[in-house]
């Protein structure tokens, strides 16, 4: 690249070059090549005057790509398709003829949208399986360990770390069954002609539909899809670009709400993101650990919800069969989200992978919120002994008030079981009321219910992903 140029930095700093490789001019433009020739192809199986020499032909130059003829055609027709369809013809003198026969801009268009969206959502796919692994590996790991719980941030019940981390998880899941269901779904293009009649192909084939029929079967299976779409306009519908951005979004937004929480745990000193050896945080602050790749993560998650804004609003904007103001839109935002949304995952799978627990920072902070959380089981043990349930429980809204002042405002160790330790209503001693806080007697079922995900909805996922997997696999012990 030159310095003078542009960079597109989701291509050459975020996005994977497996990604970036689909939506590269390569990739483009020998799909449209591709599509040709299954057109031509298709076209002489069903009777056609097209000869196999020049199907052959076709085949034998498909990677003989002149970018610069083409881009002199497009400067000179102001056609991007038929540049191509000029440069190429220079090329295959015995073929030119048959090149694009009975279709229309939209059929290499169109469509080979659609094989680069399929090709990236496979993507996609993979790269949340290798997540999902990371995740649940770490999962598996601590599911045991108790931590202090948040709701609004402020201290609630305890949870396990295994437990807080299957619910990141469990957003990927549901990703990974949304992408699934997008690639199977996702229908084709296929012949369709200029608004969708197909009247050019009614011409050629003389006004047989089903020899129509059976070329838009022909191709469709060629390009790998299950089936065409019985209506379009010149294009087809835009609604489709919404749903796959929208899983884009969800992934995003899994990706994003993982890297907050694990903002907020570094600043709590209780779990990191990976910090390399020779890692430097700040330019002036050397002793900083700054959390910036969930920090990435989240500015790039940002760049994907932004192109599905763009993107839903072109396909309200379309109008009868079909506008140009989608196309530079499309251009521009669909392959922008793709990116971003891979950089998120390669990201994600990356801490998930290097996540730094710190078991004495979660139990100290714990402790210190615990036997606040534990009054109601020593109001419990207090009443067994001929305490009054009303009176303790005024007692320790009393003590709990005072200790938590003594916290806030001297800066002191909470001191709420000393203060009821010395309070005769109580009857129990200091051993007794130390007994009341062992933390996994406060995270119900949360091992188990880590076990149980992991189990049942996360282990069928890595079973059917082992290849994509690779050494990456996970052998939960679930």
């Amino acid at each position: 690249m030159s310095a003078q140029s542009v960079d597109n930095v989701l291509e050459s700093r975020y996005a994977s070059a497996e990604m970036a490789r689909i939506w590269s001019p390569s990739f483009k433009f020998g799909t449209w090549r591709q599509l040709w020739i299954w057109l031509a192809e298709s076209e002489m199986e069903l009777g056609l005057p097209i000869g196999p020499e020049q199907v052959e032909e076709l085949r034998r130059t498909a990677h003989q790509i002149d970018f610069e003829r083409a881009a002199f055609y497009e400067k000179k027709l102001r056609h991007d398709v038929m540049a191509h369809v000029h440069a190429w013809g220079e090329i295959v003198p015995n073929a030119k003829g048959i090149i694009h026969l009975g279709a229309t801009s939209q059929f290499v268009g169109c469509n080979t949208d659609l094989i680069q969206m399929r090709e990236a959502l496979r993507i996609l796919k993979k790269r949340l399986a290798r997540a999902i692994a990371a995740l649940a590996k770490f999962c598996d790991t601590h599911k045991d360990l108790p931590t202090l719980g948040f709701t609004h941030f402020q201290p609630a019940q305890p949870t396990t770390v295994g437990k807080r981390a299957a619910t990141w998880l469990q957003d990927l899941v549901m990703d990974y069954h949304e992408v699934v269901r997008l690639i199977d779904w996702l229908p084709f293009r296929g012949v369709k002609g200029t608004t969708g009649t197909q009247a050019s192909f009614m011409e050629l084939f003389e006004g047989d539909e089903s020899k129509i029929d059976e070329l838009d079967r022909l191709v469709t299976t060629k390009a790998g899809f299950q089936r065409p779409l019985t209506i379009s306009g010149q294009t087809y519908t835009r609604h489709i670009d919404s749903r796959v951005m929208h899983v884009l979004g969800e992934i995003a937004v899994s990706c994003a709400r993982f890297g907050n929480d694990i903002r907020l745990l570094q600043h709590l000193k209780e779990v990191e993101e990976p910090f390399e050896k020779d890692q430097i945080g700040s330019s002036a602050m050397a002793y900083k650990r700054n959390p910036m790749r969930s920090e990435r993560m989240g500015a790039l998650s940002r760049i994907v919800l932004a192109q599905q804004q763009v993107i839903d609003s072109t396909a309200a904007a379309q109008w009868f069969e079909r506008t140009l103001d989608d196309s530079a839109a499309k251009r521009i935002a669909v392959p922008q989200a793709f990116m971003a949304a891979d950089a998120c995952l390669v990201i994600l799978e990356n801490v998930a992978n290097g996540l730094v627990v710190y078991p004495k920072m979660i139990e100290a902070r714990l402790l210190s919120e615990l036997p606040f959380m534990a009054t109601e089981n020593i109001m419990m043990q207090a009443v067994k002994k001929g305490g009054d349930r009303q009176e303790l429980h005024e007692l320790i809204r009393v003590h709990s008030m005072a200790a938590g002042a003594v916290v806030k405002q001297e800066g002191k160790p909470n001191d709420l079981l000393d203060r009821l330790a010395a309070d005769p209503a109580f009857g129990l001693t200091r051993e007794q009321l130390d007994a009341v806080l062992d933390p996994k007697l406060y995270v119900g079922r949360a091992p188990s219910l880590v076990g149980r995900f992991l189990a049942e909805e996360v282990q069928p996922i890595l079973e059917a992903e082992k290849e994509a997997l690779g050494e990456g696999a996970v052998d939960l012990k679930v």
